[in-house]
């Protein structure tokens, strides 16, 4: 299977093409951490990631897009671009979260303690979700402060993601228990999870656990007669 794989969720802006048949094996991505401006520079990497991987879009046989949490800007540029091109190519498109991507990279794979992945919000908000040491789902993801995780979980958890420092200052945890303080997904996690993910139960819908900071204007607004 040919996948095309974009994450626009967090800082990081990137593409890539992966392929896991014996035959036909290829993996080129193309990633840049921009923290905005993903609008402007995603549609230059695929362009660039297709031609090193020699792959014409016909050739794709599904597109996986990260669905956050994230930037609520971020994640629309990268959606709505991964469903484009699943309506013009007729192929399916799956959806990924940041977290989970996280965790595949981050998880220890020992059998051991269970790993949190946490996403710095505001405040004392976090984004997190937790896993098993093999990086499978053991929790729904949300909104937590620093404080509720402190009183709930347990000692020994491990800990990834961009909060990880902060969730360990409120735990007491040892620096070890820390294995990954990256505060984006890797690309090519993303593009293998999407290998395997189940269309109908991985929907390229936004996974945005708070609502937005906008609210509607009303100081200026003309009333219509």
């Amino acid at each position: 299977m040919r996948v095309l794989a974009i994450d626009t969720s967090l800082a990081n802006c990137a593409a890539a093409v992966l392929d896991n048949g014996a035959d036909t094996a290829c993996f080129e991505e193309v990633g840049e951490e921009i923290g905005r401006g993903h609008a402007e520079r995603l549609m230059d990497m695929i362009g660039e990631v297709m031609a090193e991987a020699s792959t014409a879009f016909s050739d794709l046989d599904r597109v996986v897009v990260t669905v956050g949490p994230g930037s609520f800007t971020g994640l629309r540029v990268g959606l709505s671009v991964a469903r484009g091109f699943g309506l013009v190519l007729g192929k399916p498109v799956v959806g990924i979260t940041t977290l989970a991507a996280i965790a595949r990279a981050a998880a220890p794979s020992d059998g051991g303690a269970d790993l949190l992945v946490a996403l710095t919000g505001k405040g004392e908000e976090v984004y997190c979700q937790q896993f098993t040491a093999d990086g499978e789902v053991c929790g729904d993801a949300g909104v937590r402060t620093l404080s509720d995780l402190a009183n709930c979980l347990p000692r020994g958890i491990r800990l990834a993601g961009s909060a990880a420092e902060s969730v360990a200052g409120k735990l007491g945890a040892a620096p070890e228990q820390i294995v990954s303080r990256c505060g984006f997904p890797g690309i090519r996690d993303v593009a293998e999870l999407g290998l395997t993910a189940d269309p109908a139960r991985s929907s390229p819908s936004p996974l945005y656990l708070r609502p937005p900071d906008a609210s509607p204007q009303t100081r200026g607004r003309i009333e219509r007669q």
